[in-house]
């Protein structure tokens, strides 16, 4: 996975946690829309990216918990990612779990309808 090798984890980091997730959440929003239309090499490249993002945050972020729990939603994408068919349900619950890493995030849920 290639899509953000031109964003260096220094300016990454200049990021704070909450404008980190919603990034994060922007790609998983973006995926959304390629679950029903047949999409699946664009949703397989947000994922993608959405998995470049967190490899990134964590990086740069100090705290072990949040990285451990960063880690295990990676894992969530990864299997996203991985399944032969897409599955709404499955991506909306875990941009729901995302969001709610952060009270910044955490207020999208409730716009997105998720």
């Amino acid at each position: 996975m290639t899509h953000y090798d031109s964003l260096p984890p220094e300016r990454w980091a200049r990021f704070d946690l909450g404008q980190q997730i919603l990034q994060i959440g922007v790609e998983m929003q973006r995926a959304l829309k390629f679950l029903h239309a047949g999409g699946s090499l664009h949703l397989r490249s947000c994922y993608e990216r959405a998995m470049e993002l967190v490899d990134l945050t964590v990086q740069v972020q100090a705290n072990p918990g949040l990285r451990r729990e960063l880690l295990r939603w990676r894992e969530l994408v990864a299997e996203l990612y991985l399944r032969p068919e897409p599955d709404p349900t499955a991506h909306r619950q875990a941009l729901r779990v995302l969001l709610r890493l952060h009270p910044e995030s955490a207020k999208q849920i409730a716009v997105l309808g998720l």
